[in-house]
């Protein structure tokens, strides 16, 4: 690993890729540890940040591969953050969707990798309406522009500047 100096302005956020506005979540932010890891990594970065973070997890995760593939990964780990990110971008079928998922396990889902895919096991669960409504709302909406868009009216939120590791 290497220090890299990052700094999220005006000039990246109005690229309108989220991916670039929070590249220095995906790289200070482990999805695979504990939730108390999960948390200490999080605390240099806004709300806002962290919920954009999750949202763009999820998105990956159930494009891949259903909700399944999310639950079951470590990604699973920021189901909460990413329905806190579809409520802030104003898409609340996105937080709905997830919210039923969730609902799927009989408590909510674990933020422990290991408990989650036990938990899923049992379930006997498919998702494929959900996958499916999830496909719907991005095709219908298209989530990515909605993220930018949300980015672009709270820049404030999205400030970083700082040094970070990256792989060599």
């Amino acid at each position: 690993m290497t220090k890299k100096h990052v700094k999220i302005d005006d000039k990246v956020m109005e690229t309108r890729d989220p991916m670039k506005v929070i590249d220095p979540l995906w790289w200070t932010v482990s999805i695979y540890d504990s939730k108390e890891q999960y948390e200490k990594d999080l605390q240099p970065f806004s709300f806002h940040q962290r919920a954009v973070f999750a949202v763009m997890w999820y998105m990956a995760e159930v494009n891949n591969g259903g909700h399944s593939q999310f639950y079951s990964n470590s990604t699973g780990i920021v189901w909460e953050d990413a329905m806190d990110g579809f409520e802030l971008i104003g898409l609340m079928e996105g937080k709905e969707i997830i919210e039923e998922s969730a609902k799927r396990f009989g408590t909510r889902p674990s933020f422990d990798r290991e408990e989650r895919e036990n938990a899923l096991d049992k379930l006997e669960e498919d998702f494929d309406d959900l996958d499916s409504r999830f496909y719907k709302l991005d095709s219908t909406v298209n989530i990515t522009d909605r993220i930018a868009d949300y980015i672009l009216k709270n820049k404030i939120a999205f400030y970083f500047e700082g040094d970070i590791e990256v792989p060599e």
